[in-house]
Order: C-alpha cells, then sequence, then structure tokens
C-alpha cells in the first residue's frame, strides 16, 4: 500500500507552522509529516521541536539556502519511506479528504507525476499554466506589460471542465509528487533562492516526459502568509525573482548570449523604475 509524507517548510513563522501541523495531523492518510526549520532566527526549530510524535518530525537546516534547498532537506530526509511527497506551505487550508483524492489520483495514474489541487487565492483559482518561453520572461521585464505575459500563460476555461487537467507547471504551495520521480529528475534545482522552483519542475518533468496534471475535483485555499514579506523587502523580493529568472532563462531555456545581454538591459530598466516608485512613496509617507 502506497505511504504519504508531507513536507513543511518554516522560516520565522513557527505560529502558522504550528497551526498547520494541528489542523493535519490527526489525518489518517498521512504516514508522515516532517517539519523543516530553514535555519530561523526566532527561535522557531525550539518551539516547533514540541509538535514531534511518532510520525511527525522536526528537522533543521544549518543555513538558509532557500525554498528549493530548503525543501530538498526534507525530501531526502524522508526518503525510501514514502512513495508520494507533499509539498505545502504553512498557510494552506486542506481538508483530508483532499489529500486521499490526490492519493487515489496517483495509485490509479501511471501516467501522473505530479498531481495539485485547485488551489483558492485571492478569491482567484490557480490551476497551472504554461511554462515560460523567452519572449514570455522578456515580456514580463517590460513595466506595465508584466500582466500581458502571465496571461500568456493561462490556460483556457475550457481545459478545466473534466475531472484532470494536464498543465506544464503547478502552484508550489501545495501539490503532491511521486517520491521516485523526483528523485529522478534530481529534486529541487537549489541554485535558485526563491521564485521559479515550479516552472524549473515543470520544466524537469517535460524532458523526462513525465506529467502533471490538476486534479478539479478538489480544492485547497491558500491563505498567502506574510512571512516572506517579513522577512525581505519589496525591491529585495524583486531582485531574487529577476536573479531566479535569469537563472531559468540560461540554463534551461538554453538562451544564447544576446538573448541573456536584452534580458539584463530590460529587467534593468525595470529595477530602476521600481527603484523610483519606492522612493516616491517611501517620500509620500513621510509627509
Amino acid at each position: 500500500m502506497s505511504k504519504v509524507g508531507i513536507v513543511i517548510l518554516n522560516y520565522n513563522d513557527y505560529e502558522e507552522t504550528s497551526n498547520f501541523v494541528e489542523q493535519i495531523k490527526k489525518y489518517k492518510v498521512l504516514d508522515e509529516i516532517v517539519v523543516v526549520d530553514n535555519a530561523s532566527t526566532d527561535n522557531s526549530f525550539n518551539k516547533l521541536s514540541k509538535l514531534k510524535d511518532k510520525n511527525i518530525s522536526v528537522i533543521k537546516t544549518d543555513k538558509n539556502n532557500g525554498y528549493s534547498s530548503g525543501n530538498n532537506y526534507g525530501v531526502k530526509y524522508l526518503e525510501s519511506r514514502v512513495d508520494y511527497i507533499i509539498i505545502s506551505n504553512p498557510d494552506i487550508t486542506v481538508k483530508e479528504e483532499v489529500i486521499k483524492k490526490l492519493k487515489q489520483d496517483l495509485d490509479e495514474n501511471e501516467n501522473m507525476a505530479i498531481v495539485a489541487p485547485v488551489i483558492e487565492q485571492l478569491g482567484e483559482k490557480i490551476r497551472g499554466w504554461r511554462l515560460p518561453r523567452y519572449f514570455d520572461e522578456l515580456l514580463s521585464n517590460v513595466n506595465h506589460f508584466h500582466k500581458k505575459a502571465t496571461e500568456r500563460l493561462r490556460y483556457d476555461e475550457s481545459r478545466y471542465q473534466d475531472e484532470f487537467a494536464r498543465v506544464e507547471a503547478v502552484s508550489g504551495c501545495f501539490f503532491m509528487i511521486r517520491r521516485d520521480v523526483l528523485n529522478l529528475v534530481g529534486n529541487f534545482d537549489e541554485a535558485t533562492f526563491l521564485y521559479y522552483e515550479e516552472n524549473i519542475l515543470g520544466y524537469k518533468l517535460k524532458n523526462i516526459n513525465r506529467q502533471s496534471f490538476i486534479d478539479n475535483t478538489v480544492s485547497v485555499t491558500h491563505n498567502l502568509s506574510v512571512s516572506v514579506d517579513k522577512s525581505f523587502n519589496s525591491i529585495k523580493k524583486y531582485k531574487m525573482l529577476k536573479t531566479s529568472q535569469k537563472y531559468y532563462v540560461k540554463y534551461y531555456l538554453k538562451t544564447n548570449i544576446f538573448g541573456i545581454i536584452l534580458l539584463r538591459m530590460v529587467y534593468g530598466c525595470s529595477l530602476a523604475i521600481a527603484y523610483t516608485v519606492v522612493f516616491f512613496k517611501n517620500l509620500r509617507s513621510k509627509k
């Protein structure tokens, strides 16, 4: 019988992580719950350690090397103890029936590498997207056109009428993946600190002809924690996003040097505009 483990990454947000573990700890469908404290600076590990139980492990990294590295730490801890691994943010509300359905999906469909529920987020439904190509990445750096770039990656609503919808990438806030497939692609790429993990994983799976699906019959709620906002200001987050973007464009889209230079030029202009906007916002707030 297949076993399910869940990896929950924490960084300076022990209260929300604790609440999430309390929500799911009695779910019989979960064989292993692993909380990874990603070198928090707020005594999270000691507080989260109180959650330890027969199927709840609390471990910590020595250094915060980012989202991918932290999740890999949890994935490697599980090793061969489970067949399916859920990657989840702590700011998720999920019913046990949802996890049971996702497990059933993987049990009954060998062609599925990843299955994810519909993500209910701020009144919207997140149901996967196309992998961005070079032009999409370039367009996302042009002020006032980044929304257009996002729209280009969305599938038509008609795609979600059946039980399952095949997509190229799923939201990283909650999904279930086969452990052996994750091992096959070398887990998450630790070269990125934050952002683009979903696209990179989707690209890796595409390269080995493994498929990702949305189960349109189940959903979870993403409550959008402010933990990232608490840790990094808007400019720092923007720089992280663009650093990950450049990595994806160079190493996964295999863009030539001229394309990289053009991307950096457009990014430089957008960053200058971002600095200007923040400057005037701060100036206005002081008045």
